[in-house]
């Protein structure tokens, strides 16, 4: 299924072959994408194997963070691995897990066959992790949606820090670095020059200079 472009499952496939040719009969072989085509049926056959559910954990999606299709995981095509998959918004759902690389938000979709037979694909984000190095959500990658512990930031002023790699290899050079998550800022240590908003239950980082 590709975010943003009309879905046409193996399963719709089969329907219209149940329709307009009569005799059509059993296992259709292999698609071009090695899926398992759909057994013809009076009714359609929901997709078995990845797509039975757009972008559920452990699927895969290709390259792409605006527009993307989601892949096998054994395809050359597959980019990142699902870690959490939620419906609604980021802003208000479960958070990512703590090292998820990026973000991809799923807008709501009507295609003709979806994973539950309603008519649509609900709005809500997936939670990815890259396949295969570089994985900016790791402590001191320099990115992913969530800051934590071991990750390293600059000033931007106004009291706002953004992050950077903690090994010089981003944009702008590293300033601090996050040693330590605790509930309250009195709870860091005496070493810490700037406190860092990171959510969750542990919401304050106690970061020092570097």
């Amino acid at each position: 299924m590709r975010v943003g472009i009309r879905w046409r499952a193996p399963a719709a496939f089969a329907a219209v072959c149940a329709v307009l040719l009569t005799g059509c009969q059993g296992d259709q072989g292999q698609d071009r994408l090695g899926e398992q085509a759909a057994t013809v049926s009076p009714t359609p056959v929901r997709p078995s194997g990845y797509g039975a559910v757009f972008l559920a954990v452990d699927e895969c999606s290709s390259f792409g963070r605006t527009s993307f299709t989601e892949v096998s995981c054994q395809s050359e095509r597959a980019a990142a691995r699902v870690v959490a998959r939620h419906d609604g918004t980021v802003r208000d759902g479960p958070r990512c897990p703590a090292t998820t690389d990026f973000v991809l938000h799923i807008s709501e979709q009507r295609p003709s066959f979806d994973e539950d037979g309603d008519g649509a694909v609900p709005r809500g984000y997936a939670c990815m992790r890259n396949l295969q190095p570089p994985h900016p959500g790791d402590p001191g990658g320099g990115g992913g949606p969530r800051t934590i512990v071991g990750d390293c930031v600059y000033d931007l002023g106004d009291g706002k820090v953004r992050e950077t790699a903690c090994d010089g290899g981003g944009e702008r050079k590293p300033e601090f670095e996050v040693t330590k998550a605790v509930d309250i800022r009195s709870d860091c240590p005496a070493s810490t020059a700037l406190y860092v908003r990171l959510g969750g239950t542990t919401p304050v980082g106690c970061a020092r200079p570097v």
